[in-house]
């Protein structure tokens, strides 16, 4: 058997394992393990893979995953998720669907000292949905919004998924990080359009709240300094090049927890409970990138990558096709597989084609990040619409998944513009970052 069909036989057994339900770290490890046994020896194989789990678990570099997800668990049991909706709310929640409005900007405010979708989503649910009820808004737009939302956490900087693909594809960071900044603000606003449009269509589903005085709101948005400045200190040492990765993660984790500490908003409890909450969130996306590497090493000597590729190329079809290709494969597999897992499994594969097509591999990675987006919310995985159906406990699942459409056109169209107009996710990364 060659080489390249063995890849193939270990591709099918992976997709079986998934169906099986078999956790997709240890399903990664087990098929590259056999894989690289069967193509080169067992006894090779044997010591592929506690080299691979050692050499990743001790990296340096990908400890900076810990530390942001650290931060975003900080940040949340520092009350700081509570002013920024409150500021948010202030500010919009006279304008029609103002409430859904302020939840959509107060998840982007959030997602920029959070990094994680789930985290956002759980987070201004807890604070939104209840708040939105209390209003009279329908729970189709309040739980959709706040699903669809929470998916700024992952493109707006700092941002998980964006460390996942640097780290595989040997890209800045900090150019990652800063690239997502217009694309998020773009998308935040089209969510914000589509809440208005769906209440202008039928206002029963989010009456304009109180109008609030300019001196109040310009209060309320002072409060949010230290949150600003946070995020300053935070994107602008990594950018600067004052702080690695892992240290601006460091910070970021140790300025959230002082935050809480000096406004008395942090509790031992919470802190203990936040803490542990992080620890598992890491070690869950650090195994399932040790056991991914594993297969990666299988598909590497299979040869499938550089196959594909060349298979591609010799089609002589448009680049922006083969681009159109690669976005419905995240876009379907972003239904049934979560977003880092997807991620860590098709880059190896995909990102080589995308180079030599001459794409620009930072602004490629934005929209990666923008179709995992929508894999967060679509059936049947939709992590997010689950984290909101924890919270809201008596929305129906289906009434939470049709909440979620309106926006995920809006991200349909945020994915157009940048297609189109690919300097709006390249423009920053290329006058800060030199």
């Amino acid at each position: 058997m060659s080489p390249t069909l063995a890849g193939i036989i270990g591709l099918v057994l992976l997709i079986a394992l998934f169906v099986v339900r078999m956790p997709i770290a240890f399903a990664m490890a087990f098929t590259g393990f056999l894989g690289f046994s069967y193509v080169v020896s067992l006894k090779t194989g044997l010591s592929l893979l506690p080299r691979d789990l050692f050499e990743q678990l001790s990296s340096y570099s990908i400890s900076a995953i810990t530390m942001f997800i650290l931060m975003g668990y900080y940040a949340f049991s520092a009350g700081l998720g509570t002013r920024l909706y409150d500021a948010a709310y202030k500010v919009f929640g006279h304008i029609r669907g103002g409430l859904a409005i302020s939840s959509i900007f107060a998840c982007a405010a959030f997602g920029a000292i959070c990094g994680s979708s789930t985290a956002t989503a759980a987070t201004m649910g807890k604070l939104a949905i209840p708040a939105m009820k209390k209003y009279g808004y329908s729970d189709t737009l309040a739980t959709g919004c706040i699903a669809s939302g929470g998916t700024l956490g992952i493109l707006i900087p700092p941002s998980v998924i964006f460390l996942i693909y640097g780290f595989m594809t040997e890209q800045s960071i900090g150019k990652l990080f800063i690239s997502g900044i217009i694309p998020g603000t773009i998308l935040a606003i089209f969510m914000s359009i589509a809440v208005y449009i769906m209440c202008l269509k039928n206002p029963s589903y989010g009456p304009r709240g109180p109008k609030i005085s300019f001196r109040e709101k310009m209060i309320t948005i002072v409060k949010t300094c230290d949150v600003v400045i946070l995020f300053l200190v935070v994107i602008g040492g990594l950018l600067f090049g004052f702080f690695t990765p892992t240290q601006a993660g460091g910070i970021g984790a140790a300025g959230a927890l002082l935050i809480g500490l000096a406004r008395r908003e942090l509790t031992w409890q919470s802190f203990i409970q936040n803490t542990r909450d992080a620890l598992r969130t890491a070690c869950m996306i650090l195994t399932i990138i040790a056991c991914a590497t594993v297969l990666g090493h299988f598909m590497t000597i299979s040869k499938i990558p550089f196959a594909l590729s060349d298979w591609v190329a010799s089609l002589k079809i448009p680049p922006f096709l083969v681009m159109f290709i690669i976005i419905c494969i995240y876009l379907i597999g972003g239904c049934f597989i979560d977003a880092i897992p997807l991620i860590i499994l098709t880059i190896p594969i995909l990102y080589p084609i995308v180079i030599s097509f001459g794409y620009d591999p930072i602004w490629f990675g934005v929209i990666i990040v923008l179709v995992t987006c929508m894999g967060v919310i679509t059936p049947p995985v939709g992590v997010n619409v689950y984290v909101i159906k924890g919270i809201a406990k008596d929305v129906p699942l289906e009434t939470i998944f049709k909440g979620i459409f309106p926006f995920l056109l809006a991200m349909i169209f945020t994915t157009l513009v940048l297609i189109c107009f690919p300097s709006l996710a390249t423009i920053l990364p290329d006058l800060v970052v030199k």
